[in-house]
């Protein structure tokens, strides 16, 4: 369990907005229109910069003491450890947000690109290093299987067709309506968007190792590679086109660059601020109340809390039309992880920057995950250490690092009370046997994460670690909008959310609230009754 969390400093003094801004404090209108933004995650931080972009007052609320929600930072003994998303792709949607200020994002954060993107470590201990060099790619596809060359470039052009209409296309464009599923449904169809990305992977390659290259990404999203959408076979493309990155700092660099961004302009920050309800009056939001008791009024409230957890905690069950308590209760979650983070007073200069440790049965470990939500003996793990980038994350000559491996979620009944470090023995012992051989006689400090945390620290519902699981049945128009069914403005960013989980997504689902917000405050009211009529009609 988590241990210590650094406590916020301060944002930078407020300075102007640089030429060319669209907006800046002072354009401020007296009597602007005031939004609240429930929650500092990524998606938060992202609307409250697209909202003073369009001239409101925003007040982002955060329940925890810092900002960042999975994307905040553990502080311990000299070590700095990114807790959740360590992997930033598609880099261009920061800059998009300094940018609607009149600012640059090289200005104020150091993202580098990352080559490899994974070091991947089969069970047998063969390497593939995953990286954005097609030629480098199909020499290691081709040393592995020759046969499966041109079956795996022909992937890659399905990876990249998909990423065009997937992402490129609709991933910053409103599922409102169910209209809009049925214009996007022939391309999904044509490329197979309701197969699974497993099974069309192995369409193209037989080899089980390229097979599993082409398919393990879901994981990164909290989808099951033996259910998600292929649709999600389009994040390859992604990563070829626009690398993996690593803010110099950590993950939390960039949550720090946003918020002093955000204050700058003219945004408040309220922490250890408990939302308890979402204020509504005749089917549209007015506001919030704290736990404190105290409410708070505006014109609209963005969520970017769990979508489920909107919905079951802090909407009231008789305003709640399409997202009911029963729905919410029958809805598909994500994957649980289990996350042990640990600074060593040694270095290993061998371990790269992200590290893929397959197991000996992807998919019987697939299985036991998603299925029959059981623990398994094999485990995948994903490797973080910052430090081969960053070396100020550690003391001098240490290293940092965490090790994040997939497990059932809280419906399984597992009881990580007991289980927590029998399973952390598991993980460190697998760890000792394949790219950190001795490491725990260096451990100098320690801390766990399982799904207990993101009940406790994020409502997450049975401790799910990526909301909602990414299935066809819960993706775009079948995923809470955006903009809330039958609830007029009241708006949902983040994971939970359209177009779904991991950074390039929850960044979107911002972008995803510029036709659905209006710059001018007079068309607020306009817009909210527009759309309680159209929710009256399915």
């Amino acid at each position: 369990m988590f241990t210590t969390l650094d406590a916020f400093e301060s944002p930078s003094p407020a300075r102007p907005a640089a030429k060319g801004g669209r907006r800046s404090v002072g354009s401020l209108r007296p009597d602007a229109p005031r939004a609240i933004v429930i929650g500092s995650g990524f998606g938060g931080l992202a609307a409250a910069v697209r909202l003073i972009a369009k001239g409101y007052q925003v007040d982002v609320l955060e329940r925890l003491g810092a900002p960042g929600g999975r994307a905040s930072v553990i502080k311990q003994d000299g070590f700095t450890f990114d807790p959740g998303p360590t992997v930033i792709t598609v880099p261009h949607l920061f800059n998009q947000l300094w940018e609607l200020l009149g600012e640059r994002l090289e200005d104020h954060v150091d993202l580098r690109p990352i080559d490899p993107f994974y070091n991947i470590r089969f069970d047998d201990g063969t390497y593939f290093y995953y990286n954005g060099d097609a030629d480098a790619m199909d020499a290691q596809v081709s040393a592995i299987s020759p046969g499966d060359l041109e079956g795996y470039r022909a992937f890659m052009r399905h990876s990249n067709a998909l990423r065009e209409i997937v992402f490129d296309r609709l991933g910053h464009v409103p599922f409102s309506h169910l209209t809009d599923m049925l214009k996007a449904a022939p391309d999904l169809v044509r490329f197979g968007g309701f197969l699974p990305v497993y099974r069309v992977a192995s369409m193209f390659v037989k080899n089980e190792r390229i097979r599993q290259i082409c398919s393990f990404h879901p994981l990164f999203i909290g989808g099951n590679p033996l259910a998600a959408s292929s649709a999600y076979a389009m994040i390859p493309s992604l990563e070829r086109k626009w690398g993996v990155h690593f803010p110099m700092g950590g993950t939390y660099s960039l949550v720090r660059g946003l918020v002093d961004l955000i204050t700058r302009h003219g945004g408040r920050f309220t922490f250890d601020a408990d939302v308890d309800e979402i204020l509504i009056e005749d089917q549209v939001a007015k506001g919030v109340r704290l736990g404190s008791g105290k409410t708070l009024h505006a014109d609209i409230v963005v969520s970017n809390a769990d979508s489920a957890s909107t919905y079951k905690d802090l909407v009231p069950a008789a305003v709640s039309r399409r997202w009911t308590q029963g729905k919410v209760a029958r809805a598909r979650y994500s994957m649980g992880v289990f996350v042990w983070y640990f600074g060593l007073d040694r270095r290993y200069e061998n371990v790269g920057q992200h590290t893929k440790v397959m197991g000996r049965d992807f998919n019987a470990l697939l299985r036991s995950i998603f299925t029959t939500k059981t623990l398994s003996d094999d485990l995948c793990l994903y490797v973080h250490r910052p430090t081969q980038m960053d070396p100020s994350l550690a003391p001098e000559g240490c290293d940092a690092f965490y090790a994040l491996s997939p497990i059932p979620n809280l419906k399984s009944g597992i009881d990580w009370e007991t289980q927590a470090e029998p399973y952390r023995q598991l993980i460190a012992d697998r760890l000792d046997k394949t790219i950190l051989p001795g490491f725990e006689k260096h451990i100098v400090t320690q801390t766990l994460m399982d799904p207990r945390d993101f009940v406790s620290r994020y409502r997450a519902p049975h401790g799910a670690g990526f909301g909602l699981e990414p299935v066809l049945t819960q993706s775009a128009w079948f995923r809470p909008h955006n903009l809330s069914e039958g609830i007029a403005n009241l708006f949902l960013v983040g994971a939970g959310t359209h177009p779904g989980a991991g950074v390039p997504s929850v960044l979107s689902s911002a972008r995803v609230l510029e036709p659905l917000i209006p710059s001018v405050y007079g068309r607020v009211s306009a817009l909210a009754t527009t759309h309680l009529e159209g929710a009256e009609h399915g």
